[in-house]
């Protein structure tokens, strides 16, 4: 996968992996929570568990170090440990400061952490359609290997009790996300997607010049040029991976960086619209419109305000 158009859309859609919370447990138990969050993520430090959601499918044996993404559910179920008696409810803690996430026992306990990821509206609509109802990341695929470090990094913040911790706790929640995404591209089918196309080396010298130079007027002959594919090859395999023909997908990306200067500059919409390729500040209003659902005017001053009542009641 390219690495820097990746880190360009994680910036443009704003996304974060935020933990919130976990628990740690021996002897039988099950824990049966509601999901509020569209995008969710289930990390096993040490143990074994199951898990079930609504998504339709058996329970996924979760082994130490996998992590699951779950898109777009209502509930999970989470059920693990050995030994006699009926198994105990466990309630997920919020936060990591509780006895008994900070005194877990590697050899002994089932750990588990979770978490969600945080987008804007645009990367939400991107990253839900890019990945299954449930991702599997198994530690043990060779598309892993850091995985597992950067979870048990972060589980050492978590019970190492050191100064910064809360800090580095909060970054380690980033890279593990990034990490989860980049071990799932290595070691499963995606759906047609962002991800999906990205990953793909074929395609990866035309999405390159479409990052590079979002304003520049592509076509199509161009594009296939520099992935050394007839225009048929190209268009076909793009759409495949993509879910999109090509030139749709540079409109999704210029919409996207439009929007990323909208909320976070005061660059004029005419100049906007030049930079980005279009004749006119009209022409490339309207196609604003249809993308976005409202004129860049009125998502700018949306959004800011949004920003701001945020910060008010923060």
């Amino acid at each position: 996968m390219s690495g820097d158009q990746l880190s360009e859309v994680f910036d443009v859609v704003e996304v974060r992996g935020v933990l919130s919370g976990g628990f740690a447990v021996r002897g039988p138990w099950v824990s049966q929570t509601p999901i509020a969050d569209p995008l969710k993520f289930i990390a096993l430090v040490c143990g074994r568990a199951r898990l079930t959601t609504d998504a339709g499918h058996g329970p996924i044996e979760l082994e130490p170090g996998d992590v699951a993404i779950i898109n777009n559910r209502s509930w999970l179920k989470l059920e693990g440990g050995t030994g006699d008696g009926p198994p105990r409810d466990v309630i997920p803690e919020e936060g990591f400061s509780s006895p008994g996430l900070i005194g877990a026992d590697s050899d002994t306990d089932d750990v588990v952490i979770g978490g969600r990821v945080d987008l804007n509206a645009a990367g939400q609509a991107l990253l839900l359609q890019a990945l299954p109802p449930v991702g599997h990341v198994r530690a043990s695929a060779s598309a892993a290997t850091n995985l597992r470090g950067s979870l048990d990094r972060l589980f050492d913040e978590v019970t190492g009790d050191r100064i910064g911790a809360a800090f580095a706790i909060r970054q380690y929640g980033q890279l593990l996300l990034l990490e989860v995404l980049r071990a799932y591209v290595g070691q499963a089918e995606l759906p047609p997607g962002w991800l999906r196309v990205l990953a793909d080396e074929r395609l990866r010298p035309a999405l390159s010049l479409m990052h590079a130079e979002p304003g520049r007027p592509w076509g199509l002959e161009d594009l296939a040029r520099a992935a050394a594919m007839s225009r048929t090859s190209f268009a076909e395999r793009f759409r495949t991976m993509a879910g999109i023909p090509p030139l749709a997908y540079l409109n999704r990306w210029r919409m996207l960086l439009a929007q990323r200067a909208l909320r976070d500059s005061d660059v004029r919409v005419g100049s906007l619209a030049a930079e980005l390729g279009y004749g006119s500040e009209s022409a490339f209003s309207t196609a604003f419109k249809r993308e976005v659902g409202e004129s860049p005017l009125r998502y700018r001053y949306r959004v800011r305000n949004e920003s701001s009542a945020r910060g008010e009641s923060a």
